[in-house]
């Protein structure tokens, strides 16, 4: 399986923490929390449609200044999500800049903002030409998990305990269209634009016994075809993968519930592990987990595999703990699933 985006994360596991995924074979990609973001390149950031933001400590938001900058005066509609009082905080962020002169910008950009709520979703929308001040009403929205629903992916979110509210994040796609390049070209096609429509067809289940006309050469010349033959001829269809995030939470019964309900079965899961078990009455006052924590709730939740990050500092020079701390409890806990 070639999988349709590659999250990876935006800094060193002691560093601010946050992944960046962005889209195969497209000028598109998600982030998971908006700290420190130097390390992306302008081209990356620019890349960027949705944010998720667990919660609003300065190591998870504090890059929202430069993605501001960097799209000021671009086409672009730029949705960010994150906990209870999320607004207040994003506009606090915009009330600290003078806008008297967008008026004047030819294109569009606004923000969409939505505050996840136990029960419902609140989103506003803030444009930029309009100094940032909203003109509609909020939209509400009953919350059931979900926040992004697409046809070829959905983002889930749940509400944890970091002594204040705190999100974790998971994306799954719905399957996978493996292109056979052989076969296309066999087809006398080219690789190009058309493979994104005759995607988009198959997640959108449009009937398969429905003309698929695809434009591809330098002529941009027309070949029908009927989409369910196509597909059986071009495309291996596959299980879509899961990515899980989970930054700053306690180790509580009710988080170990919501975590491991949220990862379950995931492909990779990003999971924090800042303190080391010996330390646990410290990751308990921070609410972080340890090692042995996070590893546990890896194996727990039957995940393929995990990456540690949000290491604290005290153990500069000795990650290697902390990773075979969790190792050693994911093994054992996954060996104990049936």
């Amino acid at each position: 399986m070639r999988p349709s985006f590659h999250p990876r994360l935006i800094n060193g596991p002691f560093d601010d923490p946050g992944i960046f995924i962005p889209f195969l074979f497209e000028k598109r990609a998600l982030i998971f929390d908006l700290g420190d973001i130097n390390s992306l390149s302008t081209r990356d950031i620019l890349k960027i449609s949705h944010i998720f933001v667990t919660h609003t400590h300065m190591d998870h938001f504090v890059g929202f200044d430069r993605v501001l900058r960097l799209f000021l005066g671009r086409e672009k509609n730029l949705y960010l999500y994150g906990t209870e009082g999320f607004m207040k905080n994003v506009e606090g962020k915009l009330d600290s800049y003078s806008w008297n002169l967008v008026g004047n910008f030819s294109n569009s950009f606004s923000l969409n903002v939505t505050e996840v709520h136990p029960e419902h979703l609140i989103s506003r929308e803030y444009v930029c030409q309009n100094r940032f001040i909203p003109a509609k009403e909020d939209v509400k929205l009953s919350f059931n998990t979900i926040l992004l629903k697409e046809p070829a992916l959905s983002v889930s979110a749940v509400i944890l305990d970091h002594s204040i509210p705190c999100l974790g994040f998971s994306i799954k796609e719905r399957f996978h269209v493996n292109i056979i390049k052989d076969k296309v070209i066999a087809l006398g096609l080219e690789i190009g634009p058309w493979l994104k429509d005759f995607k988009q067809a198959l997640f959108n289940h449009q009937d398969p016994e429905s003309e698929f006309v695809v434009r591809c050469g330098k002529n941009n010349k027309e070949k029908k075809f009927i989409l369910g033959n196509l597909s059986k001829q071009i495309a291996l269809i596959t299980p879509g993968q899961k990515i899980t995030y989970i930054a700053d939470v306690v180790y509580s019964d009710r988080n170990k519930e919501k975590i491991i309900g949220l990862a379950k079965n995931s492909d990779h899961l990003f999971i924090e592990a800042a303190f080391l078990e010996n330390d646990r009455d410290m990751a308990e006052k921070k609410y972080h987990l340890t090692a042995h924590q996070a590893g546990k709730l890896a194996g727990k939740a039957n995940i393929k595999q995990y990456t540690l990050f949000h290491f604290s500092p005290r153990y500069t020079g000795k990650e290697y703990l902390l990773i075979e701390e969790a190792r050693t409890a994911f093994e054992k806990y996954k060996s104990k699933i049936i």
